[in-house]
């Protein structure tokens, strides 16, 4: 039997100042204790009125055949999306990069939403969030639809939370049926700093100016006190959704009321 391994983190303000400059963490392998700091070309972002709900979906999500939660079993959730899967050779999810996630989650600057069959979970995903910003880094499903309604819940709760942006790095086909496009990196930096503006939720002018620094003068930039900004928008978004659900006596499900917000305005 092994000693566990201390973990050295990245950095809760270093790893924050990335994301409000267009940039994030990966590593190579699940114990690879080096990370590399990644500035796509292209951009995948999900416009959070262009998300693309299935009959298929909207029918699971009336049914209420999942409960949905947010920032309930956060480390489950992160674990599950670190974990191998087939096809895969390794997971970029390091043990270094999975604890500075569970860093910022504690100070509420990451989140996740997780489905649950029962009291099993089936499915989630988590990322971080700042001002009107929220970068989604990982999703799982152990069963039908699982990741897709957590998807829906995160565009529903954002939608309500104000948030303009939804990140989600890297496009894929998966992705690009629920409704993302690519954009270049350029113009989500320009997207990213309209959603940074101070005349809402305040961000100091760090961040703002720390856009377009790119990898290599990001270490350069950190400076201590950085405030979170919005981070609390999505659990408080979730929240408005689940007393609208409560409050909407033709809703019989908060999931057939979220069904509801997307086939009527798709």
């Amino acid at each position: 039997m092994h000693a566990p391994v201390s973990v050295s983190i990245i950095d809760p303000d270093l790893l924050m100042l990335a994301y409000r400059s267009g940039i994030f963490p990966m590593a190579d392998a699940r114990d690879d204790p080096e990370i590399f700091w990644v500035e796509p070309r292209m951009r995948a972002v999900l416009p959070l009125d262009g998300l693309r709900v299935a009959r298929s979906l909207a029918r699971t999500l009336r049914r209420g055949r999942y409960r949905v939660t947010c920032n309930t079993a956060f480390a489950n959730v992160l674990a599950a999306c670190a974990a191998p899967r087939a096809g895969a050779a390794d997971s970029w999810i390091s043990e270094r990069i999975a604890a500075s996630y569970r860093l910022l989650h504690a100070r509420g600057a990451a989140h996740s939403i997780e489905c649950w069959d029962g009291e099993t979970l089936v499915g989630g995903l988590y990322g971080v969030g700042f001002d009107r910003v929220f970068c989604g880094e990982s999703m799982f499903s152990r069963a039908t639809d699982a990741s897709k309604v957590a998807l829906v819940w995160l565009v529903a709760a954002l939608r309500r939370a104000g948030c303009e942006l939804l990140d989600c790095q890297f496009m894929t086909d998966h992705l690009a049926s629920l409704g993302a496009i690519e954009i270049t990196q350029q113009a989500y930096l320009e997207r990213l700093r309209d959603a940074q503006r101070e005349d809402g939720v305040g961000l100091g002018a760090v961040g703002l100016g720390a856009i377009g620094l790119g990898a290599a003068g990001l270490a350069e930039a950190k400076t201590e006190g950085e405030g979170d900004g919005a981070a609390a928008g999505l659990p408080a978004g979730f929240a408005a959704l689940l007393g609208e659900a409560d409050a909407c006596a033709a809703s019989s499900s908060p999931g057939n009321f979220i069904a509801q917000l997307f086939t009527q305005t798709s």
